[in-house]
């Protein structure tokens, strides 16, 4: 697990590391200007390099970067485009240092003389919009074609919001130190930023941020009893699909089955019978009739509830009355039991602010943005800018753990943890998707997992589904079939490797 951190706790982690821990900012910065030279040397054409610099101490770096450059033979030519009024201390000193070197200072820049540009103008402390001579510069950068690597984080993206202050130089790969900038995994900046690079430069101790799950997470995945039975593995319960809408039943429950439960029924509309029994015969099926009474209704559904260990209601559900007391009924008699909120249980949810104060930390809830505005009662753009505080205002009236889906997906666990999610791609955009994600939710719940866990761990291993069929199949071109074809895939890969 890695951890994501803004321009501020970066900062703090800096000057802790300096007047705490006793290293001197020089030496940081000399680590950083080495992983950036190595990361060239290995990656950029070095004919001849341009280096940009600030005033700050991300210009002091790229300075840095020059004269390392410089000394190892390497043409290499350094503009400031701040001014020297303005430098930091640091920024005096490795300026004073190049000059001492003869490394050649340039006043006026020819893109057209360079096959490689080093971005080191702003770093993670922009807090303005860029203007100006720094707008005219990154806008020249961006049109000059050339390989741009970026240092720390690309000048003109917000550290902490990944928002572009006016503009933004696009870089071809971004060397970042310590910790993975919040704003260069968030889109738009995550774009910006190319591929990125995480180098560990001597700033440790980072307690609070944003959390992201990597390769070494496998490890949360339940392991198997390979004395078990399929109850062992756990039984979920599946209310989903609406009068002749069968789809989203079929994606949810076969994922929860892909994902390791032991067993799965749907409970759905008396009209999806036949055709769900031919798609996914290892479901088992209850249904009832939309004339039923609110009473017989909710006897079907306890029944199913009591066999249960999992409930997940809302793919296809419709926001039928019929489904208002479906998901009244789940709430109210769940004994305990973990829930997954979808889809149109969620908009059902909206509107029933009792309902919501039935939630706590077993639920989870997996709204895209449109249901969580209507959740939280506030704008699609509010979310974007400010997800966890509209997720924690949320909180505040539903104790439950949220899955935020997005193209990055925000999970806020009932702990007050936040993850962001970094996997997946635009393919995963199309009909069906979100069902799997609900599916491996609740499958992996039905296995034993805590919500806590269950949350971000179903969504990265959804993401790597997804990545595994756009591989396969191209992300224009990959269905939700795909997706499941590739959660098998991913999850046979996983238990090879634990």
């Amino acid at each position: 697990m890695q951890i994501l951190v803004t321009g501020k706790q970066m900062k703090q982690l800096d000057q802790s590391t300096i007047k705490q821990m006793g290293i001197p900012s020089l030496v940081l910065m000399e680590r950083a200007a080495m992983a950036v030279f190595d990361c060239l040397k290995q990656h950029f054409p070095l004919k001849k390099t341009l280096v940009v610099c600030g005033s700050g101490n991300n210009g002091a770096d790229g300075v840095a970067v020059a004269r390392l450059l410089h000394l190892a033979g390497y043409p290499v030519d350094l503009y400031l485009a701040g001014n020297h009024t303005s430098f930091t201390e640091e920024m005096h000193i490795q300026w004073q240092a190049a000059k001492n070197y003869q490394v050649s200072i340039v006043n006026n820049c020819r893109f057209s003389e360079y096959t490689t540009i080093v971005d080191a103008l702003f770093g993670v402390g922009l807090s303005r919009e860029l203007s100006g001579k720094y707008q005219a510069l990154a806008e020249k950068i961006n049109a000059s074609g050339i390989p741009v690597l970026a240092v720390d984080i690309p000048s003109g993206i917000h550290a902490g919001t990944g928002q572009v202050m006016g503009t933004a130089i696009r870089a071809t790969e971004t060397v970042t130190f310590a910790y993975r900038k919040l704003g260069i995994s968030l889109y738009p900046g995550s774009v910006y930023a190319g591929h990125i690079q995480v180098k560990d430069v001597g700033i440790y101790g980072a307690s609070e941020g944003v959390f992201s799950l990597d390769n070494k997470d496998v490890s949360w995945l339940p392991a198997r009893d390979p004395a078990g039975n399929k109850g062992t593995f756990g039984k979920i319960l599946l209310i989903a699909g609406s009068r002749n809408m069968s789809g989203a039943a079929y994606f949810s429950s076969k994922a929860a089955l892909l994902s390791g439960a032991g067993m799965v029924r749907i409970l759905t509309d008396e009209s999806n019978r036949i055709i769900l029994q031919q798609q996914f015969p290892e479901a088992m099926l209850s249904v009832y009739e939309p004339s039923m009474t609110p009473d017989e209704l909710s006897e079907i559904v306890r029944k199913a509830m009591d066999w249960a260990d999992v409930v997940a209601v809302g793919p296809g559900l419709s926001t039928s009355k019929t489904a208002e007391n479906l998901l009244q009924t789940v709430l109210t008699f769940r004994q305990s039991k973990p829930i997954v909120i979808d889809a149109d249980a969620l908009n059902l949810l909206a509107k029933r602010k009792d309902l919501q104060a039935q939630c706590d930390a077993a639920c989870i809830l997996t709204p895209h943005l449109g249901e969580m505005s209507r959740l939280a009662e506030c704008t699609i753009s509010d979310l974007k800018v400010h997800p966890q505080k509209f997720m924690d205002v949320f909180y505040n009236n539903c104790s439950c753990t949220l899955i935020m889906k997005d193209a990055r997906t925000w999970i806020r666990t009932a702990d007050g943890s936040f993850f962001l999610n970094l996997t997946g791609n635009d393919g995963m955009a199309t009909a069906g998707s979100g069902d799997v994600l609900c599916g491996v939710v609740a499958g992996l719940l039905g296995q034993g997992m805590n919500p806590s866990k269950a949350a971000p761990f179903a969504v990265w291993l959804h993401g790597l589904a997804g990545d595994q069929a756009a591989s396969a199949k191209g992300a224009r071109s990959m269905k939700a079939t795909d997706i499941l074809s590739g959660l098998e895939a991913q999850l046979q890969k996983m238990d090879s490797q634990n």
